[in-house]
């Protein structure tokens, strides 16, 4: 069970049995499952196209700490620091075995061991640790080179390379060597043992690494430098829950594996490779979806980092951008113009997905690549990644894929596209999928506004298209089918089309919504992906029915495995461990659920709404246009305190307009700012002044 006291820390006195629910270790370049024998490495993978997988890395910190004496078990998740801990306390000693993936510097792991006497006594203490590492791998050829300071060094190569005629990947560890046995002798009250592991991709870097946590180490910094980075991090971002502690510990296990996933904010390497479905902790087999990147990173953990975040934002952006070559590619292949991204990405952008059905029809993936980049954009208004950073690329690319793709329809004159899969994979080989048009239809539109921004000439098929693709409407029953000849009751396996009004914002009637919600609800698959309640949660918070979307979105606590919180896909326990999907759908649940955040073009709308069991939320660190905003949602009212402006004038005049009253209220930096939720009201709007339309 779960620590009472801190609903940061997750503590049990006995490990899960199904050790795939173990807490993943990862700082976004090294992840890892602890106590498993394999890592991974971002970026780092093995085999050629659909073969392509992350490449497993022998671990040397599957170290499991043993003693002879009669001890009592504690395993705890802190998730302030990122560090999990062991603890095993016998009535001679207390051992303690720290593990973490360091948050500052990333290409460290650690591992540290203490031995506290509890006792006087002049005899030694000795405690076994017992290792399953072999410095072997199934995806990479190593061999061992020469000690580096003392520490173990071994280095190889990926024995295939994801495109033909590419290079494949280079791996070098270096790791303090690790004894079977410590021991605390007679004349010390406690000890303390260190130990590194540094993965990289050259020898200079994983040489100059160690160095690196040498240095902390003699300097007693390893360790404060990894907790004040996580302090760093979870300052400019909190989601706290008050009333339901279920909720609440639900919330931090999301923002803290999320995080966890994410390059150091420091990092100005370039190098970030995406976030799969597992995270880095797997990857290396089918049921982890091989360690690929899908649409999962851009529509679903994305958006609650965003908010936050605009460096790691960005991050994701970059991604992308890095991958335009092979997204030219896979258009050229299909025989259509501008940029198809991958179904399924490793690093070149070339489809790495081992059916070709999906890279060849799910295309939806290019509206939702393009949607990452319009949200980044009106959170931040930063052209310079539209400019400098290649990201108009993507845009244009995307838009140019689209009007080559369409089809004209002279029966119903409006351009239609056949052949598709919908985020819904139960149907394939449909015609206008509904989810895919409109994100189509999106995407053109912001090609079309980003292009007047930065003066480039935008072709007029762009809004040509935009303007006449086809939305499937049943106007006799007014809701929106999913695709042409979809016949309602049949099922669906996951959120599709009730991803239109969010996070899509296609406009439509409060009727409309909820006919959507009504016929798609009954007929979801129930043993469907982990985040797809969380959609519909979202929906019927858009309603104003608190206590229907919450009912829906304890649907998702099923798919939380005790006691770390890690998520599986299934809520029998079943597919990808460590769902990083289901946790950001359920995070979007409360940041844009309850808080009714909406990212505008003109302005950050938001409509809040508590259910009966959440009393009070509290999120600090929005970052919207260079301000960091605090925010106190309750029953009746709302606070909100601009803790932070970067100085940018446009930010200065920050304030909120209440729609049902029209009241402006000003947003004063450092000045906490607090107005009753009114009776009959719709929606509360933040903006600068200079952007919002007379």
């Amino acid at each position: 069970m779960s620590c009472d006291s801190d609903p940061y820390i997750f503590s049990t006195d006995t490990l899960p049995a199904d050790r795939r629910f173990l807490p993943p270790l990862a700082n976004g370049r090294l992840g890892w499952r602890v106590y498993n024998n394999t890592m991974h490495i971002g970026g780092v993978y093995n085999g050629e196209g659909g073969r392509c997988h992350r490449a497993d890395v022998p671990c040397p910190f599957a170290v499991e700490v043993e003693t002879e004496e009669t001890a009592q078990h504690t395993y705890s998740l802190d998730t302030h620091s990122g560090i999990f801990t062991h603890t095993l306390s016998s009535a001679n000693v207390t051992i303690s075995q720290s593990l973490y993936s360091h948050r500052r510097y990333y290409n460290l792991m650690v591992m540290e061991v203490l031995l506290v006497r509890q006792v006087t006594s002049e005899e030694p203490v000795t405690v076994k640790l017992v290792s399953s590492f072999t410095p072997q791998s199934k995806d990479i050829v190593f061999e061992s080179g020469p000690d580096y300071k003392g520490g173990r060094y071994i280095h190889g190569e990926t024995k295939s390379a994801e495109v033909p005629g590419g290079s494949c990947s280079m791996v070098h560890l270096i790791w303090s060597h690790i004894p079977s046995t410590l021991t605390l002798l007679p004349e010390q009250s406690q000890a303390r043992w260190g130990f590194i592991l540094v993965g990289t991709n050259s020898l200079d870097t994983a040489e100059a690494s160690f160095d690196e946590g040498l240095d902390l180490m003699a300097a007693g910094n390893l360790r404060p430098s990894h907790e004040n980075a996580w302090k760093e991090l979870w300052l400019q971002s909190k989601v706290e829950v008050t009333g339901s502690e279920t909720m609440s510990k639900a919330v931090i296990g999301c923002m803290f594996y999320l995080l966890s996933a994410f390059p150091s904010i420091h990092d100005t390497s370039s190098s970030f490779g995406g976030v799969s479905p597992g995270g880095l902790s797997n990857g290396g087999d089918g049921q982890d979806y091989w360690g690929h990147v899908f649409w999962d990173q851009d529509i679903w953990m994305y958006p609650g980092i965003a908010l936050f975040y605009p460096k790691l934002a960005r991050a994701v952006l970059e991604y992308r951008v890095s991958t335009i070559d092979g997204a030219k590619d896979n258009a050229q292949k299909q025989g259509h113009k501008g940029l198809k991204f991958p179904w399924e990405s490793a690093v070149s952008g070339r489809e790495v997905c081992p059916e070709d059905i999906y890279g060849q029809q799910e295309i939806h993936i290019n509206g939702d690549v393009s949607l990452a980049f319009q949200r980044y954009f009106y959170l931040t208004e930063d052209l310079s990644m539209f400019a400098e950073g290649r990201g108009s690329e993507v845009i244009y690319g995307v838009a140019d894929y689209w009007v080559s793709r369409v089809t004209w329809s002279p029966e119903d004159q409006k351009y239609h596209l056949i052949g598709v899969m919908p985020p819904d994979e139960y149907y394939y080989n449909v015609n206008n999928s509904v989810f895919t048009n409109a994100v189509a239809k999106f995407s053109l539109q912001f090609a079309v506004e980003l292009a007047a921004l930065l003066q480039h000439p935008a072709p007029t098929e762009w809004q040509e298209v935009a303007d006449g693709l086809k939305i499937p409407f049943d106007q006799e029953s007014q809701y929106h089918p999913e695709f042409d000849g979809y016949v309602k009751g049949h099922p669906v396996k996951q959120a599709d089309t009730v991803m239109l009004s969010y996070p899509l914002g296609l406009p439509m009637s409060e009727e409309v919504r909820r006919n959507d919600l009504a016929v798609y609800e009954p007929v979801t698959d129930p043993s469907g992906p982990a985040m797809t309640w969380s959609m519909f949660a979202i929906g019927w918070m858009e309603l104003g029915e608190a206590e229907k979307a919450q009912s829906l979105l304890q649907k998702c606590f099923k798919n939380i495995q005790g006691p770390f919180q890690v998520w599986s896909e299934s809520s029998d326990g079943s597919g990808a461990v460590n769902f990083l999907t289901g946790m950001g759908g359920f995070l979007q649940a409360v940041l844009f659920g309850y808080t009714g955040f909406r990212v505008q073009k003109e302005c950050l709308a938001f409509s809040p709404l508590l259910p009966n069991d959440i009393s009070e939320l509290c999120i600090r660190g929005v970052n919207y246009l260079g301000s960091q905003m605090d925010w106190l949602l309750r029953k009746n009212e709302v606070c909100i305190i601009v803790r932070e402006q970067t100085g940018s004038a446009k930010t200065a005049d920050l304030q909120v307009v209440l729609k049902a009253s029209g009241t402006k209220i000003p947003l004063p930096p450092g000045q906490p700012v607090t107005f009753p939720r009114e009776p009959g009201y719709v929606c509360k709007q933040a903006w600068t002044s200079s952007c919002w339309p007379l």
